[in-house]
């Protein structure tokens, strides 16, 4: 071996070398250390206040991003007068130093995107600075044909769909017929997948369900019109995250649903079909699991799910329906009043395993300010066993019943508390309860709807 030219020389094949200054492929370990990215999840079954969390952690992260599901999700962020319903895009963009990106495990109802951008830039939000990755799913006509009558014809086993075609999209990209963004940009290729596509789709939807066959002609014609309104927005985000994280960027990964609706981990099969789950958010963002090192859940101080499945605390009674009152719970996206339940530590303990949580973002506290009594399930009894933890099979998790513990309630306004101090005895003893029976910390707790209305016990960002 013998150097030549600033490098060396083996077997008659020169290896160039670069100061490890200038080396654009060095290795990470050799450079400073660069910033984490961090990753907020449902901790429950979703609608627990993610947007919130995300808009007030928004000041101080640089991007957002949408890592997984659709139009299926919401989030509900106010500010002063100004109620925000968001669906697609990630909660970041209401903040204005913030890019907001969708990343490519999103799948896109370009029609619904358009409309929710639009509807942003008529209340003076700036949406120029959406990135869209290339590579996310596109949710066409016949996937919102083929959602609608597939949960119709399932009769009492319907799964709960929220009907915007967002698991037969997901189904073709697994199936790998899918249509993705990119796809907009080239006729010839988008053409020929929508063809192949509707080859078999229309067998079943005529022979099966009843209905007329799709023109492939018209659905391409449908898509194409969104190509050049899109087109700006559109580009490689994993590259652009893993860059600005290098940049010492501080990326904010947002989980839409919650951890029980996630494919693999969730009450199967009453689940979306994406992993909302911390996991997901590597795949969903195209960011390596090394550069996320922290794992944030958000959680109600009590419990609510949207659709169909099994709901152990689920209350069926005057104090479900005085949760669901003061609490407004309604489904952002399909306005559906949402199953009330107590706080479920099970559950959490669940969450905290599944997704590595190292915080709690508590919401909603102050819905409970009107109980004496505020219980708390603990474990579940199946069938007559103590159960501690979520039980590994369907048929368990169906025939769980909840074992309270039950804690003195508060009777006491809490909206305009700003530090723990603030909060009544019994309220600071019940966050603490739930800290140890979730064996994990909780970090931040909502009071109130307003942005502000938030109490902090631990930095999120350090």
């Amino acid at each position: 071996m013998r150097p030549v030219s600033g490098g060396f020389r083996a077997q008659g094949v020169a290896f160039l070398t670069w100061p490890t200054s200038t080396n654009p492929w060095r290795l990470l370990d050799e450079r400073q250390p660069t910033m984490p990215a961090i990753v907020l999840v449902g901790a429950q079954w979703g609608d627990e206040g993610k947007g919130k969390a995300t808009d007030l952690l928004g000041s101080r992260v640089d991007y957002v991003v949408r890592y997984q599901g659709g139009n299926n999700a919401g989030h509900t962020v106010v500010i002063g007068d100004k109620k925000f319903a968001l669906h697609l895009l990630p909660s970041g963009i209401l903040t204005p130093d913030v890019v907001p990106v969708i990343g490519n495990g999103v799948v896109i109802d370009p029609a619904v995107l358009l409309q929710e951008l639009e509807g942003l830039r008529e209340k003076g939000v700036d949406t120029s600075k959406l990135l869209i990755s290339g590579n996310a799913h596109l949710i066409t006509p016949y996937h919102v044909t083929l959602d609608k009558v597939t949960e119709r014809f399932l009769g009492k086993s319907k799964i709960g769909t929220t009907g915007r075609g967002i698991g037969p999209t997901y189904a073709d990209k697994i199936s790998r017929v899918g249509i993705r963004v990119q796809d907009l940009f080239d006729e010839k290729i988008l053409t020929q997948k929508v063809e192949g596509s509707l080859a078999s789709k229309n067998q079943v939807l005529v022979k099966v369900y009843n209905r007329r066959a799709l023109e492939v002609e018209k659905v391409v014609e449908h898509l194409l019109q969104y190509a050049e309104p899109l087109r700006p927005f559109v580009t490689d985000t994993s590259l652009v995250l893993n860059r600005a994280l290098d940049d010492d960027k501080v990326v904010l990964l947002e989980g839409g649903q919650g951890t029980l609706l996630d494919v693999d981990h969730g009450t199967y099969p009453f689940v979306t079909s994406s992993n909302p789950t911390a996991g997901g958010a590597s795949t969903g963002a195209g960011i390596g699991p090394t550069r996320i090192t922290r794992s944030i859940g958000i959680m109600k101080a009590y419990t609510t799910r949207v659709g169909s499945g099994p709901f152990p605390t689920e209350l069926l009674d005057d104090d479900g329906e005085q949760l669901r009152a003061i609490g407004g719970e309604r489904g952002v996206t399909t306005g559906r009043p949402r199953r009330c339940g107590w706080y479920d530590a099970v559950i959490a303990r669940y969450a905290k395993r599944i997704n590595g949580l190292t915080d709690l973002f508590l919401t909603k506290l102050d819905v409970l300010s009107s109980w004496d009594e505020i219980p708390v399930c603990v474990a579940y009894d199946v069938d007559g066993q103590r159960m501690d933890e979520l039980p590994e099979t369907q048929t368990g998790f169906h025939h769980a019943k909840p074992i309270y513990e039950n804690l003195p309630g508060w009777k006491t306004d809490i909206s305009g508390a700003r530090e723990f101090a603030d909060l009544p005895k019994n309220a600071r003893a019940y966050v603490r309860y739930l800290e140890e029976i979730s064996n994990c910390r909780v970090s931040a707790i909502g009071v109130g709807q307003d942005r502000n209305a938030t109490i902090s016990l631990h930095d999120l960002i350090d």
